[in-house]
């Protein structure tokens, strides 16, 4: 069973119950078979990584103590290891999501999942992704050439997963660099490393990109020139940046912790990491660790040494060690962290993968478009072989931002096949630029029969795909030995529909979509006492919620764009000058009541639950309050009395609607109105009426 916690809970029920009560299997896309990304990305997670964050001792207290230690919609309410099975399907269910859409809202609930999971509270780090994802949007339209990196990053952590589950090689590699048996037959260790490696990774892809505020401005910089076709070079003028250590410097807790995994001392977390890249390449690739020390002392401050750019996975890999030493207590000042042995040197090889990532590898170690080193291999550091691998397939369905970059053609989709443990993949680029690639074709021809003799003419992406020198599969086999894992290219031209990108009006940062989510929560304990809670108290409330209900809150605000675009509202964090709604009427709750418990059926199903009310037809125990007893054996059966089963169309959920009680229809907008009012505690977002224009 790859949910094992929420399996020995049905055998709990069935065995008081005498029934089969629940909680049900969650369901597996496609059942698990295919080589496609998505049937292979979300197979690792269903089935590789059973017991993802188990705690035997947790269980055993609850044995003896007779009390539960995991939450649900409130603490305590069921087991610990059952709460970490629905955490791993809340993190399936939302890659799923991405990978149909695409979007960077959906990108968001990959990113809280994981920051829930594995770095204790998304409230805690939320500044760090939501940040990028912010200058990407409003800063990146001045450069000349810029994309997503938001997104991306996720679709560069769905690769990877799919990558290792249908790779044998790379299993038994990554198996055998981090000492796990490597014999796939040994089912627990193998759930053991997919675990491991699905923590490791994800650090790894989800924030490799993490320092592109610190590249951003010198982009604009160098932009402002660059408009005018200068070229950057001896004389440009640049920016730099000074007082780098206040971000790598290691205070005295960490100094220890190396010393104790390394047994040297070390002053800054880039010393570490060009002490453990050396360790690793050195040798093979002939240079010496005082070498790298000093290409990345120049990293941020002599740009002119790089080309005049500047390397974002530097600050990428310093501000990631930064939010790790934050969460694990190292930064405090006290004598002892809060988690002394949590820093790993696996937390350095994912740091050290960042590093490598962008151009460090590619023209300070392997010069790799001289051909005369060594292509990484696996073996050697597989974090790092699997980002530089996955961060050059990930060309796709890239927002572009800048100006040139929105001129020039980029794959819309793909299809990916890793039968047999190879990379096939097929890109597909928007029929409607074909003007383009004939005008491409045309030029191509032409060079040809010139006899190439200079430069071949180039369509970005596509002539790289297109063309019979084969430069997009060329480049990455300079990069990676691609031996193990074989790779081919192809590219063609199709319709592409937009339909998943849910595009409204309706808009805000992402540094108000979890205030917006915080107020939801809400918007039912405090109807009338709006005015008498504190923004501080939303927080905790939120927090104490499982992850699982908090995504549910998150997911509301998502949908709300659609339901204030029926109604002619819209949401914004920027000043406007339109009318402020102060409450819904009666005709707008007519529109978006039964679109929202269409969205609650339909997340419901998707989550496991079931229809019935078995929960409500049992006695509790002496002393126990019926009301709570009731609500925690409707979180142990998982199954609800206003749910639906089956596959149902938007009509037969809009039609059960109908036939719910009022108390019950009242649920899905009465508290809307308080939701108003509890929004105005956090800065900026409001919620506005279109004005009518009379003609």
């Amino acid at each position: 069973m790859a949910y094992t916690a929420l399996e020995k809970m049905r055998q709990y029920n069935e065995a008081e119950f005498g029934r089969d009560v629940g909680p049900m299997q969650p369901k597996l896309f496609n059942n698990g078979k295919g080589t496609d990304l998505k049937t292979a990305a979300l197979r690792f997670i269903h089935e590789r990584c059973e017991g993802l964050r188990f705690d035997p001792a947790i269980e055993e207290k609850e044995k003896k103590t007779g009390r539960y230690f995991g939450s649900s919609i409130s603490p305590n309410q069921i087991p610990y290891n059952m709460q970490m099975d629905i955490d791993r399907l809340c993190l399936e269910r939302a890659l799923e999501r991405f990978i149909d859409s695409g979007i960077a809202e959906d990108a968001y609930d990959v990113y809280y999942c994981y920051l829930e999971m594995f770095l204790g509270r998304y409230g805690n780090s939320k500044k760090m992704v939501e940040l990028l994802s912010e200058y990407e949007a409003n800063g990146s339209s001045l450069l000349m050439k810029h994309r997503d990196h938001y997104s991306h990053s996720v679709y560069v952590f769905a690769l990877g997963l799919a990558i290792y589950e249908c790779n044998i090689t790379y299993r038994k590699a990554f198996k055998a660099f981090y000492d796990f048996d490597t014999d796939d037959k040994n089912a627990e260790e193998n759930c053991r490393a997919a675990n491991f490696y699905l923590e490791y990774w994800g650090l790894t892809a989800l924030f490799h990109d993490i320092g592109y505020p610190f590249e951003l401005p010198f982009e604009q910089v160098m932009s402002y020139f660059e408009v005018s076709h200068r070229k950057r070079g001896d004389g440009t003028f640049h920016l730099s940046y000074q007082n780098v250590d206040s971000m790598t410097l290691l205070k005295d807790q960490a100094v220890k912790r190396f010393e104790e995994l390394y047994g040297r001392t070390f002053h800054t977390i880039m010393e570490v990491l060009a002490f453990d890249i050396t360790k690793k390449l050195g040798k093979i690739y002939g240079f010496s660790e005082g070498y790298l020390m000093r290409q990345l002392e120049w990293k941020a401050t002599r740009p002119d040494k790089f080309n005049y750019f500047m390397d974002h996975a530097f600050f990428s890999a310093g501000r990631l060690y930064g939010e790790l030493v934050k969460t694990m207590g190292y930064d405090t000042g006290a004598e002892k962290p809060e988690h002394p042995d949590a820093l790993l040197p696996v937390h350095v090889d994912a740091l050290s993968a960042i590093l490598l990532h962008n151009s460090l590898y590619k023209f300070s170690i392997a010069f790799y478009k001289k051909g005369i080193k060594p292509r990484l291999n696996m073996n050697l550091h597989p974090l790092a072989y699997m980002l530089m691998l996955c961060d050059e397939l990930q060309c796709w369905d890239r927002t572009a931002y800048g100006r040139n970059s929105r001129t020039e053609l980029h794959p819309m989709s793909v299809d990916f096949s890793f039968r047999a443990g190879k990379i096939h993949a097929v890109y597909h680029y928007d029929e409607d630029e074909d003007e383009k690639i004939r005008n491409w074709e045309t030029e191509y021809k032409k060079w040809k029969r010139s006899g190439k003799k200079d430069d071949p003419p180039r369509l970005k992406d596509y002539s790289d795909m297109a063309a019979e020198e084969g430069r997009f599969a060329g480049d990455i086999e300079m990069i990676v030995d691609t031996k193990g894992i074989p790779l081919t290219v192809e590219c063609d031209t199709q319709k592409i529909s937009r339909e998943n990108k849910h595009l409204y009006l309706s808009s805000s940062s992402f540094l108000h979509m979890h205030d917006f989510a915080v107020a939801l929560n809400a918007r039912y304990s405090y109807m009338g006492k709006e005015n008498k809670v504190s923004a501080d108290q939303l927080e905790a409330d939120f927090a104490g919620l499982s992850l699982e209900y908090k995504l549910s809150n998150i997911n509301q605000v998502k949908v709300f764009a659609r339901y204030l675009n029926k109604i002619r509202c819209f949401y914004t964090d920027r000043p406007v000058d339109f009318d402020e709604l102060k409450e819904f009427t009666e005709e707008q709750v007519d529109v978006f009541a039964p679109m929202e418990h269409c969205r609650w059926v339909r997340e419901h199903q998707s989550m496991g639950w079931r229809a019935g009310d078995d929960y409500e037809h049992v006695k509790p125990p002496r002393g126990v309050k019926a009301e709570e007893y009731t609500r925690m054996l409707r979180e142990h059966m998982r199954c609800h009395k206003l749910t639906m089963d089956g596959k149902l169309t938007d009509e037969q959920i809009y039609a059960h609607f109908d036939t719910l009680p009022e108390s019950e229809k009242d649920k899905d907008w009465m508290p809307f109105t308080s939701m108003l009012k509890l929004i105005r505690k956090f800065d900026g977002l409001r919620i506005y009426r279109f004005m009518e224009i009379n003609l």
